[in-house]
C-alpha cells in the first residue's frame, strides 16, 4: 500500500442499469466519487446523466447494481430517506412546491424538527429558513412569502439552501447554474468551494465544459447510457471531453461562419415605449430575416420583454404591433397573428410535462388540422412523427410523455410545437438552456433555417457567445434600458458587451 493514503471513497456505483421499456438509460455503470472532491458528469442529452444522479438520491431505483456510500450498501427509499443518510440534490428543473412559504419549502419532509406538543412554530422556522438562505449569501428573500410569485432563479436558489442547510456529505447538482444569473452563479460557486473545504464531496452535472473544467478535480463521461470514461484536471481538455462525449470531433464554432449582418428594410414587430417593472420607454424593430439577440443580466427585465412581446405579460404602457397594424394584447391573439414563444423554463411554461409528444406539439396546431370540425387522429400522429424526423427527437414514439425525455429533447418539442405552426415571428428565451453540444448545434441550424426563410428571430440569451455567434444585431439591455447596440461583426467580444450590461 502506497505511504500516501488514498482519498477515503464515499461513494461507489457497481454495475448500475436502468431501462424505461425499451429504452436503456443506464448500462452496467461503475465508478467512484472521493472524499473533498467537486466531480463533474457531463454527456449528451439521453447519455444517463440525471438517470443516475436521481438512482443517488433517491428519487427512483436502479434495476440492476448496487450504491456503496462509505463503504456501505446503500438504497435510499425515497429522497427524504437520501438526505438522512448524507446526500442531498439540487435538480437541473422547477424543485420547489407552489402555494407555501419560502420556509416550508426549505423544511419540506423535515417539518417536525419545529414541532412542539403537535404543532408547528412558524416563527423558528421562519428564523432557520432565514439562516439558511443567510449562510449561502442569499439576501432579500422573505421565509414566510408564498413561493408562486418568485422567479425560477430564486426558486432555485431556495432548493441551494434547502439542501445545504440538510448538511449532505454528497450535494448533486443537476445543470442548475443554467439557470443561475451572474449573482446565483457565484452563491453555487461558493457552496462548491465550502464543500471541497469540508472534506464533503459534489457530483456536479453540466452541459458546460468550460464551466466543468473550471472547477472540476476530475469529469466523468456518459454517452448513450455507458461509462466512457474519466479525466483528471492535467488530463482536460475541450476537444478530448467533446470527442468521449459523441464518439466524434466536433468543429470548435458551431455558431453561423457567415459576417453579414445586413439588415431587410421589412420590419416585422414594432416595440414602442414599453414600460412594466425596470423597464422605462423601450423602443425597438425586429425585422424579416433578422436574428436579433437581446442580453442583459437575469434581473435587467429581458425574460419579461419577451413575454410582453408576445402579449402573456400585459405592460404599464406602450404598445406591440405587427407590420400589418395589428396590437398584440394576448397570446391567442399572438398565435393567430403567426408568432411563436419559446420560454426559457420548458417544464412549467412551454410544455405539458404529464401529456404526450403528440399532445403537445399538435396543441397549437389544432384548428390547421381541423376539417369540418373534426380532427383525425392520423393527422396528429402525422405531425407529431414528420417533427420528430425534423428535429431528430429522440423518444419512444409521439405517444410517449414529455415529463420522460431528456432536456434537450423536451427543448425540440417545445421548439417543434411551434415550427408545425409555420409561424412568421419566432421569440426564443434561452433557446439552449441545459441542453448538450449535439442539440445545440441542432438548434443554431434550427435558427438559421429560419433566418434564411425569411423568418423574423428575436432571442433572449444569458450566453454572450451565443448571441455573438448567432446574432445579426444585438441589444444589450441595463436596468430596464437599451445600454447598446451591436451590428454582426468579428471585432464585437464578450468583454465589449459585458461592459454595456454592467
Amino acid at each position: 500500500m502506497s505511504e500516501v493514503k488514498e482519498k477515503e471513497i464515499i461513494l461507489r456505483a457497481e454495475g448500475i442499469s436502468k431501462s424505461f421499456g425499451p429504452t436503456k438509460a443506464l448500462v452496467q455503470v461503475s465508478f467512484e466519487i472521493k472524499r473533498g472532491e467537486v466531480v463533474g458528469l457531463i454527456g449528451e442529452n439521453g447519455s444517463g446523466k440525471s438517470t443516475f444522479s436521481t438512482i443517488v438520491a433517491g428519487i427512483q431505483k436502479q434495476d440492476e447494481g448496487q450504491l456503496y456510500l462509505n463503504g456501505e450498501p446503500y438504497a435510499p427509499n425515497d429522497i427524504t430517506d437520501a438526505i438522512s443518510k448524507g446526500v442531498a440534490m439540487v435538480v437541473q428543473e422547477q424543485g420547489t412546491f407552489n402555494n407555501i412559504s419560502v420556509a416550508a419549502n426549505i423544511f419540506a419532509g423535515r417539518e417536525q424538527q419545529f414541532t412542539k406538543a403537535g404543532l408547528l412554530d412558524l416563527k423558528a422556522m421562519n428564523a432557520a429558513a432565514a439562516e439558511a438562505l443567510d449562510k449561502i449569501g442569499v439576501e432579500g428573500i422573505d421565509p414566510a412569502q408564498v413561493v408562486n410569485a418568485m422567479s425560477f432563479e430564486e426558486r432555485k436558489l431556495l432548493e441551494v439552501a434547502r439542501a445545504e442547510c440538510a448538511e449532505p456529505q454528497l450535494l448533486i447538482i443537476d445543470e442548475t447554474t443554467t439557470a443561475l444569473g451572474r449573482e446565483g452563479r457565484d452563491v453555487m460557486y461558493r457552496l462548491i468551494n465550502k464543500m471541497r473545504r469540508d472534506n464533503r464531496s459534489v457530483l456536479f452535472i453540466s452541459h458546460d465544459i468550460e464551466e466543468l473544467m473550471a472547477i472540476c478535480d476530475s469529469i466523468i463521461v456518459l454517452r448513450d447510457g455507458h461509462y466512457i470514461g474519466a479525466l483528471n484536471r492535467e488530463e482536460m481538455t475541450v476537444g478530448a471531453l467533446r470527442q468521449m462525449m459523441v464518439g466524434r470531433e466536433i468543429a470548435d464554432n458551431f455558431y453561423r461562419n457567415d459576417w453579414n449582418g445586413r439588415l431587410t428594410d421589412e420590419v416585422a414587430l414594432s416595440a414602442r415605449d414599453i414600460c412594466y417593472g425596470p423597464m422605462k420607454d423601450l423602443t425597438l424593430d425586429l425585422h424579416k430575416g433578422e436574428i436579433l439577440g437581446i442580453g442583459g443580466l437575469t434581473d435587467c427585465g429581458m425574460h419579461d420583454f419577451g413575454k410582453i412581446l408576445f402579449g402573456i405579460i400585459k405592460p404599464d404602457y406602450g404598445t406591440v404591433k405587427l407590420e400589418n397594424g395589428a396590437e398584440i394584447v394576448n397570446p391567442k391573439q399572438a398565435v393567430k397573428q403567426k408568432m411563436a414563444y419559446i420560454s426559457k423554463n420548458r417544464d412549467t411554461e412551454a410544455l405539458m410535462s404529464a401529456g404526450s409528444v403528440k399532445d403537445n406539439i399538435c396543441l397549437p396546431n389544432l384548428p390547421k388540422l381541423a376539417k369540418g370540425g373534426l380532427i383525425s387522429p392520423k393527422a396528429e400522429m402525422d405531425l407529431a412523427n414528420r417533427m420528430g424526423e425534423t428535429l431528430s427527437i429522440k423518444m419512444q414514439g409521439p405517444k410517449q410523455y414529455v415529463m420522460y425525455l431528456s432536456g434537450g429533447n423536451k427543448q425540440k418539442v417545445s421548439i417543434g410545437k411551434w415550427l408545425a405552426s409555420e409561424a412568421e415571428i419566432y421569440i426564443f428565451d434561452c433557446p439552449t438552456r441545459g441542453i448538450d453540444i449535439g442539440v445545440k448545434a441542432d438548434i443554431y441550424r434550427i435558427l438559421t433555417d429560419l433566418k434564411n426563410q425569411g423568418k423574423a428571430i428575436l432571442m433572449i440569451s444569458e450566453e454572450l457567445p451565443e448571441l455573438i455567434g448567432m446574432s445579426d444585431r444585438i441589444l444589450t439591455f441595463k436596468d430596464g434600458a437599451i445600454s447598446g447596440e451591436f451590428l454582426r461583426d468579428p471585432s464585437v467580444t464578450e468583454h465589449t458587451l459585458i461592459d454595456y450590461m454592467i
